[in-house]
């Protein structure tokens, strides 16, 4: 046996891994299976059908219930509620229950909840007391009843790295690269008058591409998240039109979010370009042109996946 078990816990499983230390007042049940180099604390419960990957922390009074699955690198704080069964009756059982999957890295704080059958993206932050009623996408913040996004993570540190960068726009009309690859951001021309002010774009100098499309996202709600994919072969150009949002661009490697308050900003995202809008004020008004028509194939919409084909060395 190369795994710690404190003489108060129990451990009746046999797939523990190496250098796993399981803490007084912890049980573990036969089914369970562990990976190396977890801390399992005090007081923790494990149930049957649950999968833990490696160098997992499980903080004390945390219940680990069937259909869980933990991926490696994860942190669950003290007295997090993960649940199964979304409508418990007494002495009423599911025939399956709902699989919940934390993500590699993910992070959730103490005396948050996670409701079931969802998803906590790689390197989410679950803000301490939070209740998750929705799945959670790669690097989010979250926090608060029900939980909402609130922001994004570095891959490594767990901390903000994204930042409100207007001032990254140029002052006067033009566009230049951002840290993202591909991405192009683009000051628009503005006039001013006292009859009412005037901005103005041109298809193939201001948009960098052919436009065959556009469409408008508004009344979105302060707490919901729009876009979460990339495209194979879809050029898009956002202008926030009237009130403003957050824009996340990601290309697999660098991510930076932007900010988009005024109508004479636009950010041009190309294929292969996660992106996100979020942090949308409740008069916000969304233009986006794409350079195809809708192709359903076109839309990556697994981070993953995402990943897999963004980091593939170039033939």
């Amino acid at each position: 046996m190369n795994h710690f078990v404190h003489e108060l816990g129990c451990c009746e499983s046999a797939q523990i891994g190496d250098d796993t230390r399981i803490w007084a007042f912890a049980h573990v049940l036969p089914g369970a299976r562990l990976g190396k180099e977890c801390n399992v604390c005090d007081h923790v419960f494990i149930e049957n059908d649950v999968v833990v990957g490696d160098r997992v922390t499980i903080k004390c009074g945390v219940q680990l219930w069937d259909g869980l699955r933990v991926e490696d690198d994860v942190f669950i704080g003290p007295n997090a509620t993960f649940t199964n069964d979304r409508f418990p009756r007494s002495k009423q059982y599911l025939d399956a229950y709902p699989q919940t999957l934390v993500g590699k890295g993910a992070s959730i704080g103490a005396n948050a909840t996670i409701l079931p059958g969802l998803t906590i993206g790689q390197y989410a932050m679950i803000g301490a007391g939070a209740v998750v009623t929705r799945s959670v996408p790669p690097y989010a913040i979250v926090t608060g009843n029900p939980a909402r996004i609130i922001g994004y993570v570095g891959e490594d540190t767990g901390t903000p790295q994204t930042q409100d960068t207007s001032a990254a726009f140029p002052v006067a009309p033009g566009h230049r690269p951002s840290i993202v690859k591909g991405v192009g951001l683009h000051r628009i021309k503005k006039v001013h008058d006292l009859r009412g002010n005037l901005s103005v774009g041109e298809f193939s100098r201001d948009i960098p591409f052919e436009v065959k499309r556009y469409f408008l996202v508004f009344d979105v709600p302060s707490a919901a998240t729009r876009g979460e994919h990339a495209h194979h072969t879809c050029h898009q150009f956002l202008l926030c039109v009237k009130g403003s949002c957050a824009v996340v661009a990601d290309d697999g490697r660098q991510r930076q979010e932007y900010r988009l308050d005024s109508p004479d900003l636009g950010i041009h995202l190309p294929p292969m370009t996660w992106g996100i809008q979020y942090k949308y004020s409740a008069d916000a008004v969304l233009l986006v042109f794409a350079s195809e028509h809708y192709d359903a194939d076109d839309y990556i919409r697994s981070y993953d996946d995402f990943l897999t084909l963004a980091r593939r060395p170039a033939a």
